[in-house]
């Protein structure tokens, strides 16, 4: 046993008392020769926040001295609440005194002071394990001897003062990147310098790449990473075509939308004599191109994974890869890896094999064609694609068997209404259109979902390293709000009372609102009282998909672990994993395997402050206008109206102006005190827009009678 698990195993006992190191070696029966690698790895698990160190020199337990270790959530007026990793353990209040110069999404310890009987938890940050924002970006302001900038963040509370020589040549008003060079303390500000200058606030483009610059979202690459990429050969040696399965002869397929162009998958159906079916699902091998350690490899785990946003995406590995030769495009050879799944008429994988091979697809398919195709019978493109026809019913077939399947066994499927923000050559947004899932999706959905099912529970059986895709059960806590909630919109999820609630509970909610007016709210909601899906090294299966095995197998062109699980799988397929390579994985799944999530957090927030951006820029020319809508919440200071483009905007309460209003808190919803008017999720409203400010992303509407 590693000397960090016999520590944590002794501090866990209940009869252990806060203890010095010389008593712990003693404890432990460690020899003095072995003190380094002790203060070692005690000085590691103090950074990490898993043990504490107190005044006198003593090592325990963070939670056996009543600390709490979580993420700041800060507040523009400088207070902020802890979000504690454990479950269960609700949000704690911290008052500016109690701050201790942390700041928004810093990972914390903090001590815990019993508030008074009926308020909320209140605590004060002890120490700060890891901080968050390095860097800032922000609007300078140039003073005669210094400047300061104004976070972006508004959860950051306090301006970064720059000194004198430190502002990189940036004037007023200019958006800029400040890198900390001292943290806050007290009632001074943080210093920094800054290191980049983006350009005026309200030029073209300056507001996009402000955002990805606060997510740490690089959008060039460095010269080692192109220079490696452009030495990579276009052709594929006669070599290693002759050790691959050959399946250039099979009839591959990509499907995706319009304006993708890193096509990483392929797939292939035909029906057996059995009556069973037989589905390829044939994945670019982007780990025969990018070996680990190289210049590409490094660049592609800093990223994480590629942003798509707008009409734009930043790729993980550069164009000459994803878009080039690693994308499955038609009519040329590609390296691929292939999952072989024979599948019955339930929708059961009887039979399945993973290999190399070498495919070539025979057309580049949207979802757009092929939908019309299945739903609208479109002679044009049923002429044009004639030689395919038939493998896309026989797709469909499959798709909706697996479909069953998976509805069978309870997996949770969410259906937001999604939307796409069009703009125009200067990033202007001039339309918002509503994106809808069809079944093309739906075909590439079930296909992709079986092959990674497939490649998990593979490797799982394997016993070997890997990085799984693994989602916890939830907290039943936040579960027995949410059923509170919905309680008074008259649903209710079964067996919640009895604390384990199967999959299946939630899906018969969401199949019951579908459709409704408050669809919406309620799996917003839901969702959000669930556990965020991860990356993992460890093997737990996926609560929502209801899924003992599961993974991310299908997008190594654009998601990081997926390339490392094609490695470990060729090297098993080859006979080079080895008892070393496989200690090599023990050691850095982990650290890839967080690194790999907490890029995809932030990739998908700045995806979503961009859209946010976008629409409330296209409503900004639209003040006076309009529009029917429906109330998506409803709270104590107003409510929430969701326009059919799904742009969100409030109603404030004080603009009501016929009645006083009150809100129930037990119903959701705000009663007029004289009329009895009832304002609920739900309602369907007229509203005009008031006042749109883009900098704060806020859309302001006030109520218009239906009949004027």
């Amino acid at each position: 046993m590693k000397i960090k698990e016999r520590l944590l195993q002794l501090l866990r006992e209940e009869d252990y008392k806060p203890s010095k190191i010389e008593e712990i070696m003693d404890m432990l029966h460690i020899d003095y020769n072995q003190r380094k690698i002790l203060e070692a790895t005690l000085k590691e698990m103090e950074k990490e926040g898993l043990v504490f160190k107190t005044k006198r020199g003593k090592y325990a337990l963070p939670e056996r001295l009543g600390l709490v270790r979580g993420r700041i959530d800060g507040h523009p007026r400088g207070y902020g609440f802890l979000i504690p990793e454990e479950q269960g353990i609700k949000d704690i209040f911290i008052p500016i005194s109690g701050m201790s110069g942390a700041m928004d999404g810093d990972l914390v310890l903090v001590r815990v002071i019993e508030g008074a009987e009926g308020k909320s938890q209140e605590g004060e940050v002890v120490k700060i394990l890891k901080r968050a924002n390095t860097t800032i970006v922000g609007t300078y302001e140039k003073n005669k001897n210094f400047g300061f900038v104004i976070p972006d963040n508004k959860k950051i509370h306090q301006d970064v003062f720059i000194p004198k020589g430190e502002d990189k040549g940036a004037k007023t008003g200019m958006k800029v990147v400040v890198r900390i060079t001292k943290w806050p303390e007290g009632r001074r500000s943080p210093e920094g310098e800054i290191i980049e200058v983006l350009g005026y606030k309200g030029d073209p483009g300056i507001d996009v790449k402000s955002i990805l610059r606060s997510y740490d979202i690089p959008e060039t690459f460095p010269k080692e990473v192109l220079k490696e990429a452009e030495e990579l050969p276009e052709e594929i040696p006669e070599k290693e075509k002759k050790r691959r399965v050959d399946l250039t002869k099979l009839k591959f397929v990509t499907i995706d939308g319009e304006d993708a162009k890193d096509l990483d998958d392929a797939v292939y159906v035909e029906r057996l004599p059995n009556g069973n079916y037989l589905l390829y699902v044939s994945i670019a091998d982007v780990s025969h191109y990018v070996k680990e350690g190289t210049n590409l490899d490094k660049e592609a785990l800093r990223r994480g994974c590629s942003v798509y946003f707008l009409d734009r995406v930043i790729p993980m590995l550069p164009p000459k890869l994803s878009n080039g030769i690693c994308s499955l495009n038609p009519g040329e050879e590609r390296l691929s890896l292939t999952v072989k799944m024979e599948i019955n008429t339930r929708g059961e994988i009887v039979d399945h094999d993973i290999f190399e091979s070498i495919i070539e697809s025979k057309e580049r398919m949207t979802y757009t064609s092929v939908y019309k195709i299945l739903e609208e019978n479109d002679e044009e493109l049923i002429k044009r694609y004639s030689h395919l026809v038939e493998d896309f019913k026989l797709m469909k077939e499959l798709a909706l068997v697996l479909l069953e399947k998976r509805k069978r066994r309870g997996s949770v499927d969410f259906d937001f209404p999604e939307a796409k923000v069009i703009v125009d050559e200067k990033g202007r947004p001039v339309d918002i259109v509503k994106v809808e899932r069809n079944i093309a999706h739906k075909i590439i959905e079930e296909f992709m979902l079986a092959a990674n099912e497939t490649v998990a529970e593979h490797m799982h059986w394997l016993n070997v390293p890997f990085v799984y895709r693994i989602h916890e059960h939830p907290d039943i806590e936040k579960l027995l709000a949410f059923n509170k909630f919905i309680h008074n919109l008259g649903y209710h999820i079964k067996g919640v009372e009895g604390g384990e609630i199967h999959p299946k509970a939630l899906q018969d909610l969401i199949r019951q609102v579908r459709g409704k007016s408050e669809q919406k709210v309620v799996e917003t909601l839901l969702l959000r009282s669930l556990k965020r899906a991860r990356y993992s090294p460890e093997d737990i299966g996926h609560y929502a998909l209801a899924a003992k095995y599961y993974t991310h197998f299908t997008s190594p062109i654009r998601r990081y672990p997926d390339l490392v699980i094609h490695r470990i799988i060729k090297e098993y397929i080859n006979g080079k994993l080895t008892e070393k390579r496989q200690r090599h994985y023990n050691r850095i799944l982990e650290d890839i395997a967080a690194r790999a999530s907490e890029r995809e957090r932030a990739a998908e927030a700045a995806e979503r402050e961009i859209e946010e951006l976008k629409k409330v820029e296209y409503m900004a020319d639209k003040v006076g206008n309009v529009y029917k809508g429906i109330i998506s919440n409803v709270t104590s200071y107003g409510f929430f109206v969701e326009l059919d483009n799904t742009v969100e905007g409030l109603v404030d309460v004080a603009s009501l102006e016929d009645d006083y209003y009150v809100f129930d808190p037990e119903r959701y919803v705000l009663v007029g005190e004289r009329t009895k008017k009832v304002y609920s999720i739900g309602k369907e409203v007229y509203v005009k827009v008031a006042h749109v400010d883009v900098d704060n992303r806020e859309v302001d509407f006030v109520l218009v009678e239906e009949d004027s």
